[in-house]
């Protein structure tokens, strides 16, 4: 690619740009909406499309419904990624805002696995599988869409609107389940008010398209469609040929992957580990998050206009370094804030889990079903469930392990060969004297609202969300401007989608497997901050800015 000899124009955004940001947008922040309210919403659908199963083939589809969302996104960004580069931007991310809505409003009036049994489930993994899919191809669309009307110099400031949409569309999300839930009650919201939010996302999608189906192709596109020299092959283009297949494989793991961590860390992590490991309360937990989202949010515009002066690559790599210096001390910080009693508790008691090593098991659980069966890490599971941070011991082969809380030892069991109701027996006895134990050793069951500093909590959380504008409000631009005009959909989907699909989206749950593994419930953070710090190495040292390249240059 060229750069551009010609300065950025000052002049005011036009009326069709505007308009093209805003159909863009709007359309992303609904299938945001749509991707966010299964997750949200996960543990009321189990009970409703699962239940009736056994448990091995509850287990598989609880497996394949984690991971149709986020698994098969790549999938979408090369399906679409093609259709976008051969047929045209404009009706390829028309297609896929059909496909998501239309799949959301199905999962709200789909039956039951009362009334029609196997088939519920079945088909709500067909319609999570279509969500993935179509939120693959959107996101790629959207952000070349507006990047292509943008002009020289602005691109940063224009596809920064996009960045925002998947925290408005997680904001959106919660603010209508809330709303719903407060309206007919929790009763009713579990038996059957948990629709309303899906069935109502119909009018969020004929908005959307009734806006989308009056725009106009992108001017890159049509001009090189003028030309006739779209991609014939886009998929053996993009990854076929090695001059740009190694851009492909730096966007991921010298961008996108960093991003995608850091993003997670931010906006979800954050909500996990003060309502998991922090005992805060799922009302006040989420009311912060999203107060921190309203201060934070515009962040993405001013990062995304100010990578337009100073250039992307500065500003994305500043973020993730931050990440990797600040979020061990961040958290700290948040425990003393929002469970003060907590972090004073792991300070004066020692925890200590003596166990035979051969029985410890990696417990990476992402759809929360596994069951652990060996003492090892029936321990080290309720321990990590009690955000209890612990040192491990070596015992005796084939020994129980053996938690040691200040004075008092407390045996734990293996579950294997049990039957179900001495199973729950056995285990519900053993948290019993956990409990006992750690209550009597400071340990708060739940975090103390009177001691709960909001101010530190909203500030610490603020600034764990401008991270994320930082590395996400300039990607987009970025991202467009590595690839050339006739493959561009293509090669720039994927890296995002695996960055964020696969990188980002395990992230919770091999966090937490970490902190079962380690006994210390910060270590989950090992995670991003390894991940951050590979893009910020890989990064400086190979991707070359962007911010002046001319986006018409087709070689």
């Amino acid at each position: 690619m060229r750069s551009a000899t010609t300065a950025a124009v000052a002049r005011p955004m036009s009326a069709e740009e505007k308009k093209v940001i805003f159909a863009s947008s709007l359309g992303t922040v609904f299938e945001w909406y749509d991707f966010y309210l299964y997750g949200s919403l996960a543990a009321i659908i189990a009970k409703q499309f699962f239940s009736g199963l056994d448990e091995g083939s509850a287990f598989i589809f609880a497996l394949l419904a984690f991971a149709a969302g986020f698994i098969v996104r790549p999938f979408g960004a090369i399906f679409f990624g093609r259709l976008g580069d051969m047929i045209g931007r404009k009706y390829t991310f028309l297609v896929t805002i059909l496909i998501m809505g239309l799949s959301t409003f199905i999962v709200g009036i789909l039956p039951n696995y009362a009334t029609i049994g196997v088939a519920a489930p079945v088909i709500l993994i067909c319609l999570r599988m279509l969500q993935g899919l179509a939120l693959g191809g959107e996101y790629g669309g959207a952000a070349t869409y507006v990047a292509e009307h943008a002009p020289q110099g602005k691109r940063g400031a224009y596809t920064s609107w996009i960045q925002t949409t998947a925290t408005l569309g997680l904001f959106l999300s919660l603010m209508v389940i809330l709303g719903t839930r407060t309206v007919i009650g929790e009763a009713a919201f579990a038996d059957w008010g948990w629709r309303v939010p899906f069935i109502v996302s119909i009018l969020l999608l004929a908005i959307s398209v009734w806006i989308r189906l009056s725009m106009n192709e992108s001017p890159a596109f049509a001009k090189m469609k003028a030309e006739g020299k779209t991609s014939k092959a886009p998929l053996s283009e993009s990854f076929g040929q090695w001059k740009n297949l190694k851009i492909v494989i730096l966007a991921l793991i010298g961008l996108t992957a960093g991003q995608a961590v850091v993003w997670y860390s931010g906006q979800f992590y954050a909500l996990f580990f003060l309502t998991q490991a922090l005992k805060v309360d799922g009302a006040t937990a989420n009311i912060m998050v999203a107060i921190s989202l309203i201060i934070g949010t515009p962040f993405f515009i001013v990062f995304g206009a100010w990578s337009d002066k100073i250039g992307r690559k500065p500003i994305i790599m500043a973020g993730c370094l931050l990440a990797v210096l600040t979020y061990f001390p961040v958290f700290t910080a948040l425990t003393k804030a929002a469970n003060p009693d907590l972090a004073a508790a792991q300070a004066a008691n020692k925890v200590v889990v003596t166990s035979d090593d051969s029985e410890c098991s990696f417990q990476f659980n992402p759809t929360g079903t596994v069951k652990f069966t060996s003492s090892c890490d029936i321990a080290k599971q309720v321990l990590a469930g009690s955000s209890v941070s612990y040192e491990n011991a070596a015992g005796a082969a084939g020994a129980p392990a053996v938690i040691k809380i200040g004075e008092t030892a407390i045996t734990s069991y293996s579950s294997k060969g049990l039957s179900a109701a001495d199973a729950k027996a056995k285990g519900d006895a053993f948290k019993k004297d956990v409990a006992t134990a750690l209550k009597a050793a400071g340990y708060p069951a739940k975090a103390d609202m009177a001691k709960f500093d909001k101010v530190k909590v909203i500030a610490i959380l603020t600034y764990l969300v401008i991270l994320v504008t930082m590395v996400y409000g300039p990607i987009a631009a970025m991202l467009v401007e590595m690839f050339p005009t006739r493959i561009r959909y293509t090669s720039m989907s994927l890296p995002y989608h695996i960055g964020n699909g696969w990188f980002g989206g395990l992230l919770p749950a091999t966090a937490f497997a970490i902190v079962a593994q380690t006994g210390n419930m910060y270590n989950g953070l090992w995670y991003p901050i390894i991940i951050a710090g590979m893009t910020f190495v890989i990064g400086m040292l190979f991707v070359k800015e962007t911010k002046d390249v001319d986006i018409y240059a087709n070689d």
